[in-house]
């Protein structure tokens, strides 16, 4: 047993196991902080430690509760300049009084290097948003609770012309375009190096509100997430809770060198459009021990539709998620269906899928353009447990008003032009899938432009006996299944090497418009 540092901030730090096992550790461990037992009955693979002190050292160790074996590292927390106490400013943290300008003020007044200190409470806010080079530290039973008054919210315009009318600045956006949406609770815009750290919960109470009434119509402005960042850099949330989100949970757009550590993220499964963690046209994240629960997908990586795509020509890139659980909501992993700037290099390892619809799911379509390439996509050492469907890709999605076209769903082969996305290479290994019923896997190309290569390997997928039927794809003239093998329609080429399929007894592969078929 070994464990690696992987966040360190001035009041906190998280560790990782180095271990062959998927989100829980194998067996319970003790953490010793300084030889003073902090925690005991430990099971996951990733677990943070709060309430330390700035500029100090420390000696963490783990022990195996099972074998005894005991490990120890040091580390320094960072340097901190100062710690603001947000009742100092006039917080009550009462649940009454409104706390938004007071935390504010802190905000504002905060030197670099410092902390935004909110102790136990619960503070009723309107959306806050952050300044560069300081930490927002969340005690144990501190909660940011959003107004339910969206006359509370200030609105972010989508895009403002420079002043020499060369260029878009951008700030609202919307499922992949830049429109008027109102201001999350925590807002950056062009901020960098922000921590927010702690046990607290960032709760967006959109139960409460009118956010979830009418999910699909604009009022004013487009629903806010409960986190947003905006051409920020460097930013770290660790340990805190978010949840009750009145749209997408945690919304990263246009950012680079991002940390997401430790996290739950829960929303009620019914809500609308409650997405986990949606990181667009973004760069170098890391998403390592999240817990989620949503209403929607849990992890959407997106890119903007048609114009931001060919405008910005901005992927989402270098993304590892991995020790995280992700349990109901729509997929589990997803990338698209806005992606018309790409995305690659994602790598997803050592997480669990349970109770999610699907479990990859890949969706585009013609019209997403040129630069909608998705390339580079691995998965491995994966269990999916109760997942419908464990992988989808599919290039007919047929979502939103522009998605129910004939030029979308027509199966007839169409020129290859400025319109036309293209997939390239997915790798699936050492994957376990557990009572699935619709389907183990669905792929779906474009006849003028096939995916390029599925590779599958060490894969088992096990039916529930008594499956029910469904689709296993958001796309037109797709009867509704039960227990269907892998399908493949116009994939170029597919490896499957040691898969296999429990509780089916129909045709194990059946693919179309394919070239090259291996099956070991």
């Amino acid at each position: 047993m070994n464990y690696n540092m992987i966040a360190i901030t001035v009041r906190s730090a998280t560790i990782e196991l180095d271990n062959d096992t998927l989100f829980n550790s194998e067996n319970p461990y003790t953490v010793s902080v300084n030889g003073q037992i902090y925690a005991s009955g430990v099971n996951k693979n990733v677990f943070s430690i709060f309430e330390l002190e700035p500029s100090t050292d420390y000696i963490v160790g783990i022990r195996d509760e099972v074998t005894g074996k005991e490990i120890q590292n040091s580390f320094t927390t960072l340097e901190e300049s100062v710690r603001l106490n947000v009742k100092k400013f006039g917080a009550k943290g009462d649940g009454v009084h409104l706390d938004s300008m007071a935390i504010q003020a802190a905000i504002l007044a905060c030197p670099p290097k410092g902390t935004v200190y909110i102790p136990e409470g619960e503070y009723l806010c309107a959306p806050l948003f952050m300044k560069s080079y300081v930490t927002i530290e969340l005690a144990d039973g501190a909660v940011l609770k959003g107004h339910t008054d969206r006359a509370m919210y200030a609105m972010l315009p989508g895009y403002t012309m420079t002043t020499d009318e060369k260029d878009e600045y951008y700030l609202g956006t919307w499922e992949g375009n830049p429109l008027d949406a109102y201001a999350s609770l925590i807002t950056a815009i062009g901020v960098t190096d922000v921590s927010i750290i702690g046990k607290g919960t960032i709760d967006g109470n959109a139960q409460n509100a009118d956010w979830w009434i009418d999910p699909k119509v604009r009022k004013e402005a487009w629903r806010p997430r409960t986190i947003f960042f905006n051409q920020c850099d460097k930013m770290l949330v660790q340990g805190v809770t978010i949840q009750n989100s009145p749209s997408w949970t945690i919304h990263p757009y246009l950012s680079t060198n991002l940390d997401y550590i430790d996290l739950k993220v829960q929303n009620d499964k019914h809500s609308p459009n409650t997405d986990g963690l949606d990181p667009e046209s973004c760069s170098d994240v890391n998403i390592i021990g999240v817990r989620f629960s949503v209403g929607d997908d849990c992890i959407a990586i997106k890119s903007g539709k048609l114009y931001m795509g060919k405008k910005l020509k901005k992927p989402s890139e270098r993304l590892t998620i991995r020790n995280c659980r992700m349990r109901h909501g729509h997929g589990a992993v997803v990338i698209g269906s806005e992606m018309s700037g790409g995305a690659k290099d994602i790598h997803v390892s050592k997480c669990l899928f349970e109770n999610t619809d699907r479990g990859l799911r890949i969706k585009t379509r013609r019209g997403r353009g040129e630069d909608a390439i998705i390339d580079g996509i691995t998965f491995d050492q994966i269990a999916m447990k109760e997942v419908l469907t464990p992988f989808v890709v599919n290039m007919f999605y047929f979502c939103d008003p522009d998605g129910k076209t004939e030029y979308v769903y027509s199966k007839e082969t169409l020129p290859v032009d400025e319109w036309t996305p293209y997939l390239g290479k997915f790798t699936f290994t050492n994957i376990t899938c557990d009572d699935s019923e619709w389907a183990a896997a669905y792929f779906y190309g474009l006849p003028e432009q096939p995916i390029e290569a599925l590779i599958m390997k060490n894969v088992v997928v096990r039916f529930k006996e008594d499956a029910s039927e469904g689709r296993p794809a958001m796309m037109s003239y797709v009867d509704d299944v039960s227990k269907m093998g892998i399908y493949a329609n116009n994939v170029k080429k597919i490896h499957l090497e040691n898969v296999v399929m429990v509780g089916y007894q129909g045709e194990r592969l059946i693919a179309e418009g394919t070239e090259e078929v291996i099956d070991l």
